[in-house]
């Protein structure tokens, strides 16, 4: 009888942990959107994730100025706790969320009013980088499914890996490239056709897209 219980403790404890340890392998992977914006003061994880899916409409924050700051690793868990896995690869420690622009106001206005302020937030707080079109860019060099080749420099190495491309982006701009061996999604950033760097290099192509287009 002492063993018959033993093996019925174990199957109890089994599964109540199992569940646990399956969960997130059961997480949707998500990438933060270049340029967090709400409309309605209500942030969701829709505006802030491509790919929430169902989750879209979770809140996680209230607006009630020009902007709003998210510690990453709050966001992070609210993340989670909707079943979105966000990895945070850029190791960001903060994420802003806009007031979205107006429909009224045009491109040449709403890159004009976001430059300035990525400039103050780069000197303030280097962790927190406010993503938009560069001057210049504007030419689109991938197509959303394009076969994308991904460079990862770091250290003086080079890796590479091909992935398929979520968006249509210009050189310069950031986009979600989904890893074909893996079928996990890396942030990008555009370079040219069929091209895009990944890790430390991704803020210098963004800052200088015409620089990583001539190599």
């Amino acid at each position: 009888m002492g063993r018959l219980h033993r093996i019925a403790a174990l199957g109890a404890l089994l599964a109540a942990v199992l569940p646990a340890v399956a969960a997130p392998a059961l997480a949707a992977p998500v990438v933060l959107r270049a340029n967090p914006v709400d409309d309605d003061g209500h942030v969701t994880l829709g505006d802030l994730f491509e790919g929430a899916g169902a989750a879209s409409n979770v809140a996680v924050a209230q607006r009630v100025g020009p902007s709003v700051v998210l510690e990453a690793g709050q966001l992070q868990a609210m993340a989670s706790q909707a079943g979105l896995e966000w990895s945070n690869p850029n190791g960001l420690r903060r994420v802003v969320v806009r007031r979205a622009l107006a429909p009224a106001q045009t491109a040449n206005q709403a890159a004009n009013q976001a430059a300035p302020a990525s400039a103050g937030l780069e000197a303030a707080a280097p962790q927190v980088r406010a993503a938009y079109r560069p001057t210049g860019a504007g030419q689109q060099v991938i197509a959303r499914n394009d076969m994308v080749r991904v460079i990862y420099q770091v250290g003086g190495v080079n890796l590479s890996v091909m992935g398929k491309a979520m968006r249509n982006a210009a050189a310069g701009e950031p986009l979600a490239i989904m890893n074909v061996s893996s079928n996990r999604l890396i942030e990008a950033v555009a370079t040219g056709p069929g091209q895009a760097v990944a890790g430390p290099a991704a803020d210098l192509a963004r800052a200088n897209p015409q620089q990583f287009a001539a190599r």
